[in-house]
């Protein structure tokens, strides 16, 4: 073991993961009539500075959604502890997370449903600073159509709705309506997979250049190992609930240490530094609702012993800044 078990540093950080839980209701037993729930973020800890892009990454239903909307307070955890600037925010109410709220934004997956098409697109883009009262009239239509002219649309789209628009260019409206505020964290929840490829490369490009310019720090989300390798500086890779991996994005790229960033990184044809032979796991995704004791990946994993069927890894430092939950590693 190079280092000890992984425990956030949460000083100087603009957002602490802490612990984090959060189960769903799903139905009752058919048999014990116990409520069965879906156990999305099981004890999940991160930590993002600011400025930076933190991307999290795993297949469909592994939680990466869930616990990036729990990171704005979208949701609300079970347990455990989501500090934003140092503040808990799960302990906060009116006011104090009205106020906190401005500085946390969010980016859909969807650009057709994420506008409201009854919403003309400069009230869309300016309805943050209404509501927080810091425009009002000419003065917030023309802060709003320069937000549209800075994220690549022409200033007479304000006075249009949404449906006029393709799906690129909805997005570059959702990206409008999310910097408006200036926020210091934005979620970005798989901005670009409902897009068309040239398309995806022209807003992750602006996504970049804005980060640059506002200093925003990004939770980016994605299942796309590519998208996440050209805009992260650091990655968790997300399993069932779990973070399996952690560590700067260069080194995990060029070196995946967990079996199961191995296998993901192999899918990709020619993603990582060097050629690897395509790891192919058995088996399908256990359910959320009754996970499998031990590791959560044993039962898909080309190293899995007795061990990792009885005792669950802990996150641990594994190399200087490396973090893996594996026994073997």
């Amino acid at each position: 073991m190079t280092g000890g078990i992984y425990r956030p540093a949460t000083d100087g950080a603009l957002l602490a993961m802490v612990n984090v839980y959060k189960t769903f209701p799903v139905r009752k037993s058919f048999f014990s009539g116990e409520d069965l729930r879906v156990r999305a973020v099981d004890g999940v800890s991160l930590t993002l500075p600011p400025g930076k892009t933190l991307g999290l990454v795993g297949e469909s239903g592994c939680g990466k959604t869930t616990l990036a909307r729990l990171a704005i307070r979208l949701l609300d955890p079970d347990s455990g502890s989501i500090r934003f600037e140092g503040n808990d925010i799960t302990r906060m109410k009116g006011e104090a997370l009205r106020t906190t709220r401005r500085q946390m934004q969010i980016v859909f997956q969807d650009p057709y449903s994420s506008l409201n098409p009854r919403m003309k697109v400069r009230d869309i883009v300016g309805e943050g600073e209404f509501v927080h009262g810091l425009a009002r009239g000419k003065e917030l239509r023309e802060r709003a159509e320069r937000l549209l002219v800075r994220v690549g649309m022409p200033a007479e789209a304000g006075g249009k709705y949404p449906h006029e628009f393709s799906g690129g260019q909805r997005q570059r409206i959702g990206i409008a309506r999310a910097i408006a505020l200036s926020p210091k964290l934005v979620v970005a929840d798989e901005p670009v997979s409902a897009l068309d490829v040239s398309v995806q490369a022209q807003i992750l490009n602006l996504l970049k250049d804005l980060q640059e310019e506002y200093g925003m720090a990004y939770l980016f989300v994605s299942h796309d190992l590519r998208v996440i390798r050209h805009v992260s500086d650091a990655v968790a890779v997300m399993y069932l609930g779990k973070v399996m991996e952690t560590g700067p994005a260069a080194e995990l790229f060029r070196e995946p240490l967990h079996p199961y960033t191995r296998s993901l990184l192999s899918a990709v044809p020619m993603l990582g530094d060097a050629p690897s032979e395509r790891i192919v796991l058995s088996g399908e995704i256990p359910s959320p609702i009754a996970p499998p004791p031990g590791c959560r990946f044993h039962t898909r994993c080309f190293m899995a012993k007795k061990e990792c069927t009885e005792v669950c890894p802990l996150l641990r430092e594994v190399a200087p800044g490396r973090f893996a939950a594996c026994h073997f590693i």
